[in-house]
């Protein structure tokens, strides 16, 4: 298969999965495996999840522009990006402590990745039964310091399998945010956290980046901007009428799935 043509079907496997709670990096990880990709250092895979983001500020845009335009002026504003700047501090700690292991080691260890699978399944199901009753309905109206266990749980989606937007989702579920308010402190959550992990790529491949590299990550980009501008508004709706089960179990079974192809051999 030509590599345009791997990096354009990355690229919607991205887009697809990335604020879905199953970790688009797992999935990335997986497919790339299966047909073939070569990812040295985790580059391709973490620098076209800038597409899902800028898919995000596409998409949210209105909002955008109002809490940046209203920060001189508007408490609000204000509030809203002091909230996300709190909650994107421990994702920050842990990328400058850990993403060089994380890269170089969790990135080819599949069975990390089906290990997490399983478990954050078992979590959102859990979470699901027993979360505590909603106290939060509305994104700009979460407590900065419930801002901050969020993002102490999106901190733990450095592993791969965890799920960066599962992770959030599933915390703020526990910390009481209504289902699509917690979806939607994801996506906004999401515009700071992936940026940032893209900037860092950049820059440490600054001098070693290729023409042929350059071109699958623009093609990816491309096709995970298109894949997620059609995936999120679905998503939410779903997640309002039915929650998050049908993802747990979906998790369980494929990282079973991915235990049982490991322990017979696959990608050795």
């Amino acid at each position: 298969m030509p590599p345009a043509l791997q990096a354009a079907l990355l690229g919607i496997v991205q887009g697809v999965t990335e604020f879905l709670p199953v970790s688009s990096t797992a999935h990335l990880l997986i497919a790339g495996r299966l047909i073939g990709f070569e990812d040295p250092g985790g580059v391709f895979t973490v620098m076209i999840q800038l597409g899902s983001i800028v898919a995000v500020v596409w998409l949210y845009r209105d909002t955008i522009v109002k809490v940046v335009g209203g920060l001189p002026t508007s408490p609000e504003a204000r509030r809203f990006a002091v909230m996300l700047a709190v909650a994107l501090l421990p994702a920050l700690v842990a990328g400058a402590a850990l993403s060089g292991f994380v890269t170089r080691v969790l990135y080819n260890t599949l069975a990390v990745s089906a290990v997490t699978f399983v478990l954050g399944g078992i979590v959102i199901l859990i979470v699901e039964r027993y979360r505590p009753r909603v106290t939060v309905q509305h994104v700009d109206a979460t407590p900065v310091g419930k801002a901050f266990g969020i993002g102490v749980c999106q901190a733990l989606a450095i592993v791969p399998g965890v799920s960066r937007s599962g992770a959030t989702i599933i915390g703020s579920l526990a910390l009481g945010l209504d289902r699509a308010v917690a979806t939607e402190f994801s996506f906004f959550l999401a515009m700071p956290t992936l940026t940032a992990a893209f900037a860092n790529s950049l820059w440490r491949v600054r001098h070693d980046i290729t023409t042929a590299q350059a071109t699958n990550i623009a093609i990816g980009f491309v096709m995970a901007f298109i894949s997620s501008a059609i995936v999120i508004k679905p998503f939410l709706n779903y997640v309002r009428r039915s929650g998050f089960q049908a993802f747990a179990w979906y998790r369980i079974v494929s990282g079973v799935a991915l235990l049982a192809a490991l322990g017979a051999g696959w990608g050795r």
